[in-house]
């Protein structure tokens, strides 16, 4: 069951609140429609019961507010909008990619497609769905974790008649199975045919709370739906024999040529537009919205009727009393005022008069303690704004969210073609060292092909996050935790490394093939070389990816692999010269001695390696680089959760 409690968003500058004190219930085992017009609150009202826009209020699911839920998305199913997938990623990938991110099985990604009929379109990318498979596969997606409760948004917006009876077919199958519905509608008919409980809400406040049947009497209302080029005369007519035959029936002439014909039937219109021989271009029967106001004053009547009796139950009463027993209850008149103003003040409601004192006979007025009224006056609590959940498995969602689109392959494949055309355009102009000709790398280029293809693999890693937010589409944004920075930082630094070793093996054999051994031999300093190329890449993959967390672009995480080359070498030469190199010189034989230890297998080597590898000025750049970014990102990170 879904508790909502003063539901308040913050006001927009000089403008009301969109939202403003909405209270509700929507029970377990039913179907709950919010209806209402455009811009009258039904989205925000979601938003802050999701926590996803700052206001004031409670939502208790099940009784409890949605950030003490440890997996939110197992407990309720979130549609807002539609499905922000990659368009090139297939129906079956993406659920699986989601099937990761929420901690389910795979197998259920495959269960869901049979559940809402994807089962034959599995295999076809996002962007070429029509509407209706969109909100199939959006259901799909809020159907992924078998929650107990489903929040909606307009999920029949734009669908057509067939569509819109399986959706709600669904919902209800939901609903029969214990489970929680809340959709949202601004169609009164479908909430009617579709609801059990209906919230109408407008200009951002309950109208009314109603069940299906007494909104159905109170809101809608069958008419006859007429057109007519003559339809002013028609008017006047049906209005005058309604009069003279002395029924109800009321005439309301709509936009154009329409008329709306209450409390009659189509044959009575007929046969009068027959008679006087007016001509007909529609004649049927429909069912009239008589509009939110409707509700309120049926429910404003319903209430004085109830008032009414009481009150006059109660002045009944009080005559009986007054004539029976009137010297029993009075000893005199001044105790009969006192007795009326003590019943004033408990019937009324708006305004309190001062209390007499009371006599001995009669019992002190109960008046609620200050305390209680501060309590009940105090308004409801703030709602901050609930984080983006991060995946449950992040290692294995990234490996589907990489692998479940060309575009990584596509660049691979294109670097490696690149890569060798460099490679022999360099091996056919010669006076290229041998180191340079393997990685297809000249003298006037930043960067090698394969380190700017790591670099952009690694941007999209969290460009295309921030471009098509599957993790959080009613945000825009993606979870910044630092289980999904691994995770990606990982699987950078693997394509790199794949992606460096094919580099160096295709050119190697495309040189060998063309020019022969000679230009496809190993250098002698191979090992130290490997190293520095795939700390190169590496290197590369990982800045695109903390750039592109960082200013949430993949343009932006490229603009900041080629800013290390470009910007950062040339600063750190003018600041360093080659002393770094000197410096390194002879660094572990220093450190052994000041930390007397004994580096064990051979350490000191690799030891002289790696810091000969970061000493150079590119090493120092981009380990300055990373660093910067890393630091970046983690402020980023921390701000997010401080806010």
């Amino acid at each position: 069951m879904i508790q909502a409690v003063g539901l308040t968003s913050n006001p927009r500058k000089a403008l009301p609140p969109a939202v403003d004190d909405v209270s509700f219930e929507a029970r377990a085992g039913r179907v709950t429609v919010l209806l209402g017009a455009s811009g009258a609150g039904k989205t925000t009202v979601l938003r802050l019961m999701l926590e996803l826009q700052q206001g004031r209020g409670l939502t208790y699911f099940r009784g409890r507010p949605l950030h003490r839920i440890a997996h939110p998305s197992r407990e309720v199913g979130v549609l807002l909008g539609d499905v922000p997938g990659h368009p090139s990623r297939t129906v079956r990938g993406h659920l699986r990619m989601l099937c990761a991110a929420t901690g389910v099985p795979v197998r259920r990604a495959d269960e869901v497609l049979e559940v809402v009929g994807l089962v034959s379109l599995r295999d076809e990318r996002l962007g070429t769905l029509s509407r209706g498979m969109d909100r199939r596969l959006g259901l799909a997606c809020a159907l992924l974790a078998d929650p107990h409760t489903l929040v909606l948004d307009a999920p029949a917006d734009g669908l057509s008649s067939r569509e819109n009876r399986w959706l709600h077919g669904m919902l209800r199958a939901h609903a029969d199975q214990g489970g929680t519905v809340l959709t949202t509608t601004a169609d009164p008919k479908e909430a009617a045919r579709t609801a059990d409980q209906v919230v109408t809400l407008k200009e951002g406040r309950l109208v009314a709370d109603q069940d299906a049947a007494d909104f159905a009497r109170t809101r809608l209302r069958p008419r006859v739906a007429v057109r007519s080029p003559h339809a002013a005369r028609l008017a006047a007519l049906l209005t005058k024999e309604a009069r003279t035959a002395h029924c109800s029936v009321e005439v309301v002439q709509e936009d154009g040529n329409r008329l709306s014909v209450y409390g009659s039937t189509c044959a009575d219109v007929g046969e009068a537009a027959f008679r006087h021989g007016i001509l007909i271009h529609q004649l049927a029967d429909e069912t009239g919205d008589m509009g939110s106001s409707a509700v309120l004053t049926a429910a404003v009547g319903v209430v004085g009727a109830e008032a009414h009796v009481e009150a006059s139950a109660t002045a009944d009463c009080t005559e009986s009393d007054t004539d029976t027993d009137t010297d029993d209850s009075f000893d005199n008149p001044a105790e009969a005022e006192v007795e009326t103003g003590v019943e004033a003040e408990t019937e009324g409601t708006d305004t309190t008069p001062p209390t007499p004192a009371p006599s001995p006979s009669l019992p002190a007025p109960s008046l609620p303690s200050p305390r209680a009224a501060d309590a009940l006056s105090a308004l409801p609590p703030p709602i901050s704004v609930r984080s983006a959940p991060s995946p449950l498995r992040p290692l294995r969602y990234e490996l589907r969210r990489a692998a479940g689109i060309s575009t990584g392959f596509l660049t691979g494949a294109a670097v490696l073609v690149v890569s060798a055309l460099t490679a022999v355009l360099l091996a056919r102009v010669g006076h290229t060292p041998q180191a340079r000709l393997l990685a297809a790398w000249p003298a006037q280029l930043p960067l090698p092909p394969a380190a700017l293809g790591a670099g952009l693999l690694g941007a999209l890693a969290f460009g295309d996050e921030f471009r098509h937010p599957a993790l959080a589409a009613d945000r825009g944004t993606v979870p910044r935790r630092l289980g999904m920075l691994t995770a990606k930082l990982v699987v950078a630094a693997f394509t790199a490394l794949l992606l460096a070793f094919l580099t160096i093996g295709c050119n190697a054999e495309v040189l060998y093939l063309l020019y022969g051994r000679e230009f496809a031999k190993v250098p002698g300093d191979w090992l130290a070389l490997t190293a520095s190329w795939f700390g190169l890449v590496v290197g590369c993959a990982w800045a695109g990816v903390l750039a592109a967390g960082v200013f949430r672009s993949t343009t932006a995480g490229l603009a900041a692999v080629l800013g290390v080359p470009v910007a950062v070498v040339p600063l750190v030469q003018a600041a360093a010269g080659n002393t770094s190199v000197r410096t390194a010189a002879g660094l572990s034989v220093r450190l052994r001695e000041v930390l007397l230890v004994q580096w064990p297998f051979g350490g000191e080597r690799y030891l002289s390696a790696a810091v000969r590898l970061v000493a150079q000025p590119v090493g120092w750049a981009l380990a300055l680089s990373l660093t910067t970014l890393l630091c970046a990102y983690l402020f980023t990170t921390l701000r997010s959760r401080v806010r």
